[in-house]
């Protein structure tokens, strides 16, 4: 999509049949669900190729089909970045495609999805431990997201990715404060609907979250005991996070001073992403394995190392 989306012209000429939109509004619903069980690296193209498509029928669309396929096209630009970032991790290629979701979610005038394509990009500097540039993003999801009204679960969700950036940037305190205005906002009376395409995100998944920030914060016991709690909460569906989720419960384990507890929680999310890909719950697992160093000559780690290091997986790690 040479120049973006702003070299597509503001008043194009209808040359396409209004069906075109629900048409590639359906491709786009099809592909997020997708998501969930298919491999990212069979997904992407994919999803590229859709969004190219959709480049080319806003310059010939226009009215209320135009609108229609600018939403779903800020959709599957997302749905890439999402892809490129969390499954792929490519930081750099995920902040170019968010752009264009941005842009074309511009063009549909859609705030709630431009406020999640701006949290998304909060992701890529939060990673590096870049708080003041993280946060940034942040202000500017949220202002687009009280043009929405958004729905508690975005906001809450805007909370979660604002706590996860200020613990990693060591801030601790502030990421576990968040996280409680978060679960207060999923408490309180009232709200607006939740867009469909929004599906990422649940109170399980927020508890998760908390499991998570505890652990930063070293309160192993609550660490414990709020991922156990989630693990058993996730629904069937939710293969990706289950790798997650295990390899935040191998962390608590090894920060307890428990090495084979932490190695089988590791092995079980490593079961896991042999079923279903995922470069964070995978990243998870070399987190793990990095602290395990001090017991590495112990027969579990030994064992677990068995797992990490065949052709499969080595060939995997060196070829990202």
């Amino acid at each position: 999509m040479s120049g973006g989306l702003a070299a597509v012209p503001a008043q194009a000429t209808a040359l396409q049949p209004a069906t075109v939109g629900t048409d590639y509004e359906m491709v786009t619903r099809a592909h997020r669900r997708l998501y969930w069980s298919m491999a990212p690296a069979t997904l992407h193209p994919a999803v590229i190729a859709h969004a190219t498509l959709g480049c080319a029928l806003l310059a010939e669309t226009a009215g209320q089909t135009r609108s229609t396929v600018a939403v779903a096209l800020a959709e599957s630009w997302l749905l890439a970045g999402r892809v490129e970032f969390f499954d792929l991790q490519e930081p750099a290629r995920a902040a170019a495609t968010l752009l264009r979701a941005l842009q074309a979610a511009g063009e549909a005038d859609e705030q709630l999805l431009g406020s999640a394509v701006l949290a998304h990009t909060a992701f890529i500097p939060g990673w590096e431990g870049r708080r003041d540039d993280a946060a940034q993003r942040l202000v500017a999801a949220r202002t687009y997201a009280r043009r929405g009204p958004a729905p508690a679960l975005l906001m809450a969700w805007l909370d979660a990715v604002e706590a996860e950036c200020e613990t990693r940037a060591g801030n601790h305190r502030t990421g576990l404060h968040l996280i409680g205005h978060a679960e207060d906002l999923l408490t309180g009376g009232g709200d607006h609907p939740v867009p469909e395409w929004f599906d990422w995100f649940s109170p399980v998944r927020l508890a998760a979250f908390r499991g998570h920030k505890e652990l930063r914060a070293g309160h192993l016991p609550q660490a414990r005991s709020t991922l156990t709690t989630v693990l058993g909460n996730l629904p069937a569906t939710e293969e990706k996070q289950r790798s997650v989720i295990l390899g935040d419960l191998a962390a608590v384990e090894v920060a307890a001073g428990a090495p084979d507890a932490a190695c089988a929680h590791a092995a079980r999310a490593l079961d896991q992403l042999e079923r279903r890909w995922y470069a964070t719950g995978m990243e998870r697992i070399r987190d793990v394995r990095r602290s395990l160093v001090p017991h590495q000559h112990e027969q579990c780690v030994r064992v677990l190392d068995e797992r990490l290091y065949g052709w499969a997986t080595t060939v995997s790690a060196l070829a990202r």
